[in-house]
């Protein structure tokens, strides 16, 4: 049988195409392919170039497409253009986000262009950079709003397309029995080295993670494989654990939900409804909150409760749901090894802002020399 075959991840093509543009930019005719620098990890790629030409005498344009190799990838075969103009300024390199790439929803001026994929043009573009003059990009996705629709980018606050997100330029292509395998690896490795670590469901939360200081040894990526790798922290020697990951995913587990992917189980609001009668909303409130598309809507239904009421309901409420899930998933380990492990969580909302911390999380957080501020 034939391994699977890894690709690259978008922010790859983004910048390869903006290489291309430059060199079509320099020599008038745009090259087959180029070679750049993944920065993570530390090797080199070659990238086809799809097509490419000069605009006028200081900007061109070209095109790639993405491959993620043998990923189940909505991104597959989606045409990345970058826009490169070079003119007078103080600033090196401007990195704009053109149709197709995502907007913060609270902040529409700033695209979705995250840490890695900064680092990528940064590091590559470098050698193009001219004293007294700004070397601007554009990225283009023209399918990007389309594909957006098919993400859960709008829970997060990104609107309008897709995300240059990312912690790697490789996109390993596993089955779902080598992804837990390779996340399994993962972690065994970095509980030699710590019996402290901090688990993060999806990319989302390990980027947060990496914004907020948490160096990379501590963390351990777990997408929706959450049970069988609490069972394998406590196999491993773990002692101490941060959950970390956006609150329409992570409630679940106060539920006792440990795979989390939605075509298994989904009960989010269910779980945020129970929640909310044992604090003793009015009943009124319980049947909004059941009734709400998504547990975002639910989170803003109650934001907005509280400016007409004057009561607090989503910071106690969300402070009970993070502390359910320690007790969830320290019984979950219990359970199934015979081992107590001491578990903490944090909930971020989907403008990445924390949104509930328990209480042994606070003292973990603490530990891993990381300061919050947590809504009051």
């Amino acid at each position: 049988m034939t391994a699977p075959r890894s690709g690259y991840t978008l922010p790859v093509f983004a910048c390869a195409s903006a290489l291309a543009a430059l060199q079509c930019w320099r020599d008038r005719r745009c090259p087959d392919s180029v070679e750049l620098d993944l920065v993570t990890p530390n090797q080199r790629a070659t990238v086809a170039i799809e097509q490419g030409a000069c605009l006028d005498e200081s900007s061109a344009l070209a095109i790639t497409r993405s491959d993620p190799g043998d990923n189940l990838d909505l991104t597959r075969h989606t045409p990345v253009w970058a826009k490169v103009s070079i003119g007078p300024g103080e600033e090196p390199l401007r990195l704009l986000g053109g149709e197709g790439i995502g907007k913060h929803q609270e902040k529409p001026e700033q695209a979705a262009i995250y840490r890695y994929a900064q680092m990528l043009f940064q590091t590559n573009l470098a050698p193009w950079y001219q004293v007294g003059q700004t070397l601007t990009v554009e990225i283009i996705l023209p399918e990007g709003r389309a594909l957006a629709e098919r993400t859960s980018n709008a829970a997060f606050g990104i609107v309008e397309g897709l995300s240059l997100l990312g912690t790697s330029g490789i996109a390993q292509a596993l089955s779902a029995p080598e992804q837990l395998t390779a996340f399994q690896a993962d972690l065994a490795r970095k509980a030699r080295e710590s019996s402290l670590l901090v688990f993060c469901l999806g990319e989302n939360g390990l980027a947060l993670a990496q914004e907020w200081g948490i160096a990379s040894r501590y963390l351990v990526k777990t997408a929706n494989w959450l049970g069988p790798l609490l069972v394998t922290a406590a196999l491993e020697g773990v002692s101490q654990l941060l959950l970390l990951g956006y609150h329409g995913k992570l409630i679940k587990v106060a539920g006792g939900i440990f795979h989390t992917h939605h075509h298994l189980a989904d009960a989010r609001l269910e779980i945020l409804t129970a929640q909310a009668a044992k604090l003793g909303l009015a009943t009124s409130y319980l049947q909004t909150l059941l009734a709400s598309s998504t547990t975002e809507a639910a989170l803003q239904q109650l934001r907005t409760w509280e400016q007409s009421d004057g009561q607090t309901w989503a910071t106690p409420l969300y402070q009970a749901i993070a502390e359910t899930i320690d007790q969830r998933a320290q019984a979950y380990i219990f359970n199934h090894t015979e081992k107590s492990l001491q578990v903490g969580s944090l909930l971020f909302d989907r403008s990445r802002r924390p949104l509930a911390l328990s209480s042994t999380g606070q003292a973990l957080l603490t530990q891993l020399d990381v300061a919050l501020e947590l809504p009051s």
